[in-house]
């Protein structure tokens, strides 16, 4: 046996191809020659971009000692989580249930047949050869003992995604989850936005939940805590100002220190959330935030083929040219004071926090940290904010050129197709607040992308590299990729964009769809139990955002199955939480069901007219009045030009587009 990721195109798998163990690639063939031999199973987890994956892998899987005892005991698969999200989330619910808590490395060991057994995430070389041997030689004196845990464990894994059928389909009481939210109010950090915690996840979809349900409610609360977050996550390190970008979470409270990998998902979401709030406010501060990743993303992560990369590492090479985590991002004070002027010095220091608020213990530099707003700070040195403004604008420039000089973190170039329907619906946002010609011809190229290269013989791909599709798609790529083209219909009126999201609707319930459970499934992997994605993350469950699109199609082709299958999906998870910030999705999906759906049917729409519309109505569907969709049908003969309709009626018909914004 040898180490099969020579053959790999995962830019993870490929960092592991040359270690003295004897990797195998995750396949249906390579599973069933592994359950043959009767080797106890080692099944590691992680992804290009994490750093105690970096960590260990140096530290065990370079390892001659320690792949010797991998190599001699084990069959050993290495994967890369991306590729297969529902593989990873099995093995992560068996780690959960195993420690009660989670992370990546992800290292699993299991019996030939892929049950787990035990689990662990980073360990130190000594404690890693320890723990293998000590199972090895358990299972070659007692493997009965071994495989009652399996299945017990196994049955806790079923239980946990195998009980959906039991909650009744019965409507959800408002009441029942306002308790909740006011619960979940009580965990909000009022100085630095988010949750009152730390590590710190930016969890865009619990923010446009919040932000929804204050405006409904008139909800200061809310609307002034994701205002407060946003501002924060912007001006902490998680946010590189100078050539933008979001980093996946930060270590501390204030946001100021990231796990510096940036990743696709992240920024896709965040585009729609900063805009969402900028409307709503008028913020230029969001609005800088927005252009600012939409160059970093530009810049960095398209591809030739209209697609987006997936993510940067969060280690690069520093000055003595050794992998550290976050080098590219940190500076020291003597490059500082080299590049920026003297008689500047001290005012850049204040709106950078190059003091003990900046500074980073562990890599004795600083992050660039905001620790003011850019108002206060103008006004505690009686300058003008336009004048700091543009001194600010300044010292970026510098910064970034200075930058040049350093190493780039390592891309990964995966194409994930779910990511890239996330960014669809992102850029779609953005153009409502920016004016950059960059934006509509990406939207133009990735929506071609995804409906002409990851659409292939009537399935979505997963991952695309090297101009072809190399993993089949997964739900979660068929529904962010559903959501994604109703929203460019919104904006295009092209019926090719909303007839491509029922064609993929459809696709779901022959490839995905559980009758029993009333659900999708996230995969139809072999080798593991079946995984139904319900709560959200840091990315919404692909259940609640099919949940929605299903809802939408289900009226406009006046297909009451549709529309029977999301409200039944989303009452029979509403009935059972006993918490609300992983459910946030759901819970927005009961506003829109209830109270926020509407439709504005219009009599032959300007491009221009589409543009204003979906910036003032941002959760609106539109309808050129022309297309042969069945809700239209009956409306064909509308009176006046513009109608605004729900479910059951029409309430406004005019011919005056300013009267239906006042």
């Amino acid at each position: 046996m040898t180490n099969q990721l020579h053959s790999a195109r995962s830019p993870y798998l490929l960092q592991h191809a040359n270690q003295p163990v004897f990797w195998q690639q995750w396949s249906d063939e390579n599973l069933i020659k592994a359950s043959e031999s009767n080797k106890l199973l080692i099944i590691s987890i992680g992804y290009a971009a994490c750093h105690w994956c970096h960590v260990m892998a140096r530290e065990c899987f370079d390892d001659l000692e320690a792949a010797e005892v991998m190599n001699l005991h084990y069959t050993s698969f290495k994967i890369d989580r991306e590729e297969f999200p529902a593989v990873d989330t099995y093995y992560m619910q068996a780690l959960q249930l195993m420690t009660r808590q989670g992370g990546w490395p992800l290292n699993i060991v299991a019996l030939p047949n892929g049950l787990p057994v035990w689990g662990a995430t980073y360990l130190p070389k000594a404690q890693w050869i320890d723990v293998l041997k000590q199972l090895a030689s358990l299972y070659e004196s007692d493997p009965e003992k071994m495989v009652a845990y399996a299945d017990k464990l196994h049955n806790g894994i079923s239980t946990t995604n195998n009980t959906l059928e039991i909650y009744p389909k019965t409507p959800p009481t408002l009441n029942d989850y306002k308790s909740l939210i006011e619960q979940w109010k009580k965990s909000f950090d009022i100085e630095f936005g988010g949750l009152d915690r730390a590590p710190k996840f930016m969890m865009p979809t619990n923010l446009n939940y919040l932000y929804r349900l204050g405006q409904h409610e008139n909800d200061t609360l809310l609307l002034e805590h994701v205002e407060r977050t946003l501002s924060k996550m912007a001006q902490g390190g998680l946010f590189d100002v100078i050539e933008g970008g979001f980093s996946r979470y930060s270590v501390d409270h204030r946001w100021h220190i990231p796990h510096f990998e940036k990743m696709l998902y992240d920024n896709a979401q965040l585009l729609s959330t900063y805009t969402q709030v900028a409307l709503h406010t008028n913020n230029v501060f969001y609005k800088e935030i927005v252009q600012k990743t939409v160059d970093f993303l530009l810049n960095h992560w398209q591809d030739t083929s209209g697609g987006f990369y997936s993510a940067y590492d969060a280690d690069s090479l520093n000055i003595e040219q050794n992998s550290q985590e976050g080098a590219y991002y940190f500076w020291v004070k003597d490059d500082l004071i080299k590049i920026i002027p003297d008689d500047e010095w001290h005012l850049f220091s204040d709106v950078f926090s190059i003091n003990s608020k900046g500074y980073w213990e562990e890599a004795k530099a600083y992050v660039l940290f905001q620790n003011d707003d850019l108002y206060t700070i103008a006004q505690s040195y009686q300058i003008p904010l336009k004048t700091l403004s543009k001194l600010k604008i300044k010292w970026e420039k510098l910064l970034k050129q200075q930058r040049k000089s350093r190493e780039l973190p390592l891309l990964d170039d995966k194409i994930i197709c779910s990511w890239n329907a996330m960014l669809l619906s992102g850029l779609l946002d953005a153009q409502k607040i920016i004016d950059d010609e960059r934006i509509p011809k990406a939207i133009e190229s990735l929506s071609h992308f995804l409906q002409h290269q990851m659409y292939a013989n009537h399935e979505l791909g997963r991952v695309f590299k090297s101009k072809c599709i190399y993993i089949k798609g997964v739900f979660e790529d068929y529904a962010f990729t559903i959501k994604s083209f109703i929203d460019l219909f919104n904006h295009t009126q092209k019926i090719d964009h909303l007839l491509f999201a029922k064609t993929l609707s459809l696709h779901c319930f022959d490839f995905f769809y559980d009758q029993k459970q009333g659900f999708f499934k996230s995969d139809n992997q072999k080798g593991i139990g079946t995984i139904f994605d319900i709560e959200d993350n840091v990315i919404p469950s692909a259940n609640a955002v099919m949940s929605r699109s299903l809802f939408y199609l289900g009226i406009l082709f006046e297909n009451d199955y549709f529309t029977k299958t999301a409200e039944e999906m989303n009452n029979r998870v509403l009935n059972q939480i006993n918490y609300a910030s992983a459910f946030s999705d759901w819970l927005l999906n009961d506003l829109i069901f209830k109270y926020d759906f509407e439709y504005i049917s219009i009599k032959e729409p300007k491009k221009k007219e589409l543009k204003l519309l979906n910036k003032k109505f941002q959760h609106k569907i539109f309808l050129d009045n022309s297309l042969n969709i069945p809700i239209l049908v009956a409306n064909k003969e509308q009176e006046k030009r513009i109608q605004i309709c729900n479910k059951n009626s029409c309430r406004l018909q005019t011919d005056d587009i300013e009267l239906l914004i006042k």
